[in-house]
């Protein structure tokens, strides 16, 4: 990535990772004409994968950097990695989509400042008008019919999909032209039952969509900032198996999961075997994962933590998996010289 100028010094670290990535293809982010920016962070990824883990951190659209303030309180250090969303909800609410400029201009001062930067969507139903309600739109559903319109392209349906899309992409294009790469998690944990883009599999299904989007902002809107992620759901009664919904490796650059309950292994060997060597990661966590998680399974390129870090009782263990040399906090990514980054509190509008 063209990274901030304090930087400059860790490109020379990178060129060797940059000519392998150039010599061989699959070493590249899967978006043709890949921006420079995303292809030196995909180097990056590569390069520490089975090495060291990335800790990062989620921030709700109404807390924004607020939530990395909170994450120093417990740990004494930064997670390196600032996850946001672009909400669905009322103006002024916790998901607002009212944040979505200030989220944009957010990820453009932590970018300068040396963080990664993770950005999802949980997108409303294309019947729905924004904003919504999470459980009756986000967590509602399609008919079998209205499924079958959305992925047909020129139908009511389709165009009011695109529509959407178009809003986000608009966001998204800002930090293509600010040179900001963006680790992409769209329509996450669409293994499981609960969102209204999940639990659809075959050829039509949920795979599908998720390549619709890839066309639409790749070969549409022309982001090549983008890294994209297939984000899936620890497998249980009501996640399927993960290659069930898998969209190609010519639409994925990483392989992630969301794991609360905490049974790390079965989901790590499935995404190893899907991910044919690309990056794994645990796109959501409920709580920091445990060091020996981290060290028996070294493969997990990155976590990041879905609200609090977890119990405060665990927080002499929380602080040992951020003081630990395996995990890569803000302050010890090789491109950041300042360790004091300026935390801004919300402005609510």
């Amino acid at each position: 990535m063209t990274l901030p100028p304090t930087v400059s010094g860790f490109l020379l670290a990178l060129a060797f990772t940059a000519a392998c990535a150039a010599a061989e293809p699959d070493l590249r982010p899967v978006t043709p004409g890949a921006s420079p920016e995303a292809v030196e962070l995909y180097g990056f990824l590569r390069q520490i994968s089975g090495k060291q883990t990335i800790a990062g951190q989620h921030a709700a659209p109404l807390v924004g950097m607020t939530q990395l303030g909170s994450v120093y309180k417990r740990t004494g250090r930064y997670p390196a990695i600032f996850g946001q969303d672009f909400g669905f909800s009322e103006p002024g609410t916790w998901d607002g989509i009212n944040y979505r400029q200030r989220l944009v201009d957010e990820a453009i001062r932590r970018h300068e400042e040396g963080f990664i930067i993770v950005l999802m969507w949980h997108a409303v139903r294309p019947i729905d008008d924004e904003p919504v309600d999470f459980k009756t739109s986000v967590q509602g559903s399609l008919t079998d019919a209205q499924w079958k319109d959305l992925v047909t392209p020129g139908t009511l349906i389709n165009e009011r999909w695109k529509s959407q899309v178009d809003v986000v992409a608009w966001h998204l294009r800002q930090l293509r032209d600010a040179h900001v790469p963006v680790l992409w998690r769209p329509y996450h944990e669409m293994n499981g039952d609960w969102f209204w883009w999940g639990n659809r599999p075959g050829e039509n299904g949920s795979r599908k969509l998720y390549r619709m989007l890839y066309d639409r902002l790749v070969n549409f809107h022309h982001l090549n900032n983008l890294l994209w992620i297939f984000g899936g759901n620890e497998m249980t009664s009501n996640a399927g198996p993960y290659a069930q919904f898998y969209p190609g490796a010519d639409v994925v650059d990483v392989v992630a999961t969301d794991v609360y309950k905490g049974a790390y292994k079965p989901d790590y060997d499935a995404l190893l075997a899907l991910a044919g060597g690309k990056p794994i990661a645990l796109a959501e966590v409920g709580k920091v994962p445990p060091i020996e998680i981290l060290q028996a399974e070294p493969r997990w390129t990155w976590f990041m933590t879905w609200g609090e870090l977890g119990p405060y009782g665990d927080t002499p263990r929380i602080r040992a998996v951020y003081g630990s040399d395996r995990v890569l906090t803000w302050d010890k990514l090789p491109w950041v010289k300042n360790p004091h980054p300026t935390v801004h509190y919300p402005v609510l509008y």
